[in-house]
């Protein structure tokens, strides 16, 4: 993945000051965004405490549904305002769930039945083994101010997808995601295993190292 930081590296990252409004309305992410920011003491309200109406994602990548909802949220809020596109890309299944992986969890957001729906898949292309069952969290970040100005970054985590399922911490499809080098799943690690920033973690989730990045380009030194 290629992060806007080696696209935009000719110009000066713009330093986020203030309070930063969060635009999510997804509870799982909001927890990770508020412990990824803390250590830089910077203030966060979500969307979804402003009231803020969820802009319909119409991009084709997650870099371009992070943007919609970031400009979306800092234009109505007249902030600055950060915000997270992931998902997961299955290889066996073209690179689906891909963006649309909340939407396979469908109005109910049951990412159980999603995980089913997955392994079927899986089942019926004959991927039953490790190797056969590659998958990546990827994670788009984007920090948007009401003058237009954003800034950008990408990161993904690789693994294999287990099943059923096993873990009850984490959101979403993590508990049939085993990282890489790893023998528990997301959803069998504590936040801070998952996405705590070194020297306490190791930055090991897909937004983790996301933040990373925009932290080294736009908040500095904790």
């Amino acid at each position: 993945m290629t992060s806007h930081t080696a696209l935009s590296s000719a110009r000066a990252h713009r330093r986020i000051a203030g309070a930063l409004v969060i635009a999510t309305h997804n509870a799982g992410k909001l927890a990770e965004m508020r412990d990824l920011l803390a250590p830089y003491g910077i203030a966060t309200i979500s969307a979804g405490e402003l009231g803020l109406v969820e802009p319909e994602e119409t991009g084709t990548t997650f870099s371009d549904n992070a943007r919609i909802k970031a400009v979306a949220a800092s234009a109505a809020a007249q902030s600055p305002a950060f915000a997270d596109d992931s998902g997961l890309v299955v290889d066996a299944l073209g690179g689906a769930p891909g963006i649309h992986s909340a939407r396979w969890a469908g109005p109910d957001k049951n990412f159980r039945r999603a995980m089913e729906r997955i392994d079927l898949l899986l089942r019926e292309h004959g991927a039953s083994l490790p190797r056969q069952r590659r998958a990546h969290f990827v994670s788009a970040l984007c920090v948007a101010w009401p003058d237009g100005h954003t800034e950008e970054f990408e990161a993904c985590v690789d693994g294999t997808l287990v099943f059923p399922p096993r873990g009850e911490k984490g959101f979403g499809y993590d508990p049939m995601f085993l990282p890489d080098g790893h023998v528990r799943t997301f959803g069998e690690m504590t936040s801070e295993e998952k996405h705590g920033l070194p020297p306490r973690g190791l930055g090991l989730s897909h937004r983790a190292r996301a933040f990373l990045r925009l932290a080294e380009a736009c908040l500095g030194e904790p």
